[in-house]
């Protein structure tokens, strides 16, 4: 085969992987706006309706690391596949869901299908791209599906729940599904694993019980009170799993998560970066898409088209733009600078008000978001992933896709938690519903302003330079 030939192949495989996980990511969000009519159609309790998003976000969460390592063990290709055709079945569950039950199961199947999905791509991309610039441009267009994906499915779920059904926020993965299973079985390379070691079944079962039980008491923490004793009790206990967990992998032959990635400086520098930018990034999706429903009633559709303008900008970030900049800078600066954007545009959205235009208080801070985003994605992959040996890639990812995971859940439920509390106190002081919310609002993109500045400062003052080697990942500068 030729140089050509192997060069269009590995841009398939790319578009093929990036649909994949574009499915995984559209679903964490998708479905949010679709969550009115389900629960009129299938009879939810409010109680019971979370259970839609938290059955995917406890298996997805608690399955990432387990997902990454059983790829590099029995083959990732082989992973990737399997993955997504229980993910597409699933969907097909859900989509034709009857009752509550069925469909909270199938959104827990999802979940598992999409962990291992999301770990086994970023590995492949890694183990497909071995030139240093190639690898740049690929990285950026797989950030701009992770990053925009989510800003994307409220837009995509406004548009079907409007002009047919919930059902059809499931549906639409389907023929996704198909496609990519049968391009990926012609595209994307067969081998790669190492199934003659064991897998460590007593890592697997700790670090996934630990990751579930975390997410389950992080999500409900508002609602159960966070000093209560079942959030104390399950958080406690996670604690008490990752302590086993860590013994564990210590003296395993073949551990679920080697330690010793944990003495690359930039991984872990990258997983705090990152466990501090998903925190910020939830601030300004979640947040600022409940201000403009809530405060400035937009239309679900109307949300979505707002976040359009950030999502133009990260896409012409992700085709080229941010490959250049990280071949002329490296990949510390390019990251500093895109969250210190990050950071500058949710300061913005701390200054809205309850009678906001869109133009003047709301469209400056999506602005500088998309930039911040754009810029900040692609380095930060590179980063994470960069200094892992390739038979080690996977559970590098897992690592990576985890910290993401469990910084975006935190860093919501602590918004959520520090937004409400406004809430109440300027309610009890007299304030109006719309500018008591926005009050809330506003200290929650504050606070989220913050973590955004601080894992800038972190990226800019920690990460170690690398030279940039032809046929090597671009590690920083």
């Amino acid at each position: 085969m030729d140089a050509q030939t192997l060069y269009a192949r590995r841009w398939l495989a790319l578009v093929i992987l990036c649909l994949g996980d574009l499915m995984i990511v559209l679903d964490s969000t998708v479905v949010n706006v679709a969550l009115p009519s389900i629960r009129a159609d299938l009879g939810f309790s409010e109680s019971e309706l979370a259970w839609v998003v938290n059955a995917y976000l406890l298996t997805f969460g608690g399955f990432l690391l387990l997902g990454g390592r059983l790829g590099d063990l029995f083959g990732r290709r082989r992973l990737f596949l399997g993955g997504v055709a229980a993910f597409t079945a699933a969907s097909l569950a859900c989509g034709l869901a009857t009752s509550q039950a069925l469909l909270v199961v199938a959104r827990a199947v999802q979940g598992v299908a999409g962990a291992v999905v999301s770990a086994v791509a970023l590995s492949l991309i890694m183990t497909l791209f071995q030139d240093g610039a190639e690898r740049t441009r690929a990285m950026g267009v797989f950030g701009f599906v992770a990053a925009g994906g989510g800003s994307i499915g409220v837009l995509v779920g406004g548009v079907l729940t409007d002009a047919l059904s919930w059902h059809w926020v499931f549906l639409v993965n389907i023929p996704v599904g198909v496609l990519v299973l049968v391009l990926a079985r012609r595209v994307l390379p067969g081998g790669g694993g190492t199934g003659a070691e064991r897998l460590d079944i007593a890592g697997a079962v700790t670090v996934t019980t630990a990751l579930m039980l975390a997410v389950y008491a992080i999500v409900n923490g508002n609602e159960a009170g966070w000093l209560s004793p079942r959030t104390v009790g399950l958080l406690g206990t996670s604690a008490a799993l990752l302590g086993a967990f860590l013994a564990i992998e210590a003296r395993a032959a073949n551990p679920i998560m080697p330690l010793g990635l944990f003495r690359l400086r930039n991984l872990s520098v990258a997983n705090v970066v990152g466990v501090l930018w998903a925190a910020a990034m939830f601030a300004w999706f979640f947040v600022a898409a409940l201000h403009l429903q809530q405060v400035l009633g937009y239309t679900p559709l109307e949300v979505g088209l707002a976040f359009l303008p950030a999502n133009v900008i990260m896409g012409a970030f992700s085709l080229g733009l941010s490959a250049r900049i990280v071949m002329r800078f490296g990949t510390r600066w390019p990251l500093a600078a895109g969250l210190a954007c990050s950071a500058a545009g949710l300061a913005l959205f701390s200054r809205v008000t309850v009678d906001g235009a869109f133009t003047t208080h709301v469209l400056p801070g999506m602005l500088l978001l998309g930039v911040g985003a754009g810029m900040a994605f692609n380095p930060m992959l590179l980063v994470a992933m960069g200094d892992a040996e390739p038979s080690q890639a996977g559970a590098a990812s897992g690592i990576v896709n985890t910290a993401f995971m469990m910084g975006g859940a935190l860093g919501l439920a602590v918004l959520a938690s520090i937004a409400a509390a406004r809430t109440e106190t300027l309610l009890e002081s007299g304030d109006a519903r719309a500018a008591a919310l926005t009050g809330g609002y506003r200290l929650a993109f504050l606070v989220g302003a913050l973590f955004a500045a601080a894992g800038a400062s972190l990226a800019a003052a920690l990460l170690r330079p690398a030279a940039v080697a032809e046929g090597a990942p671009v590690a920083a500068h």
